[in-house]
């Protein structure tokens, strides 16, 4: 919990500013903003700061996923190498990544959740991922879960989980994967 103050203000600016969702990029904004981050993180040699500095706060949540990914691609041209390897705080990096990649990220968490030894606070992530994305991209997390980890998703939670439980979210990934509603 203490980690979440430490990134409150960015978490606060993600869900709430707006920010544009269309496919415009403006490649002279991408090269500025890849340079400020890579300043940015270099400026702050504890890089938990790097959560409060407005100029990445601003970058991170009031650009499309588009031009973020663009921000990163140049980023990773400019600094040769991603982003995520000059983070040393987990959570800004799942953030990036969240928001880099979605469905990479939320494969990713869904793995964890079905893990044996996966916590309580990981299980639960198995219910809020399914739910929460159910009619927004999880045939998209399904594709990319089967091709990262080799089974397909309901096959893995037919797997782990029981009873009505089980049937509640493989119904879900099964309605969003045939494409019925």
């Amino acid at each position: 919990m203490k980690n979440f103050f430490l990134y409150q203000q960015l978490l606060v600016a993600l869900v709430s500013t707006y920010k544009y969702e269309g496919s415009r990029i403006n490649d002279v904004a991408v090269r500025s903003e890849a340079i400020k981050l890579g300043i940015a993180i270099n400026r702050h040699g504890e890089k938990k700061k790097l959560f409060k500095d407005e100029e990445t706060v601003r970058i991170l949540a009031t650009r499309s996923k588009p031009h973020l990914k663009a921000i990163f691609k140049c980023y990773k041209e400019t600094f040769n190498k991603n982003i995520e390897e000059d983070l040393d705080e987990p959570s800004l990096k799942d953030t990036i990544y969240c928001l880099y990649a979605p469905p990479m990220y939320f494969s990713k968490i869904l793995d964890s959740a079905m893990k044996a030894n996966a916590n309580e606070n990981e299980k639960e992530a198995l219910t809020r991922v399914i739910v929460t994305r159910a009619n927004v991209d999880i045939k998209v997390i399904a594709e990319e879960y089967n091709n990262r980890y080799g089974t397909p998703l309901t096959k893995k939670i037919e797997d782990v989980a029981l009873g009505n439980y089980k049937d509640f979210l493989v119904t879900l990934v099964e309605r969003a994967v045939n494409g019925s509603d």
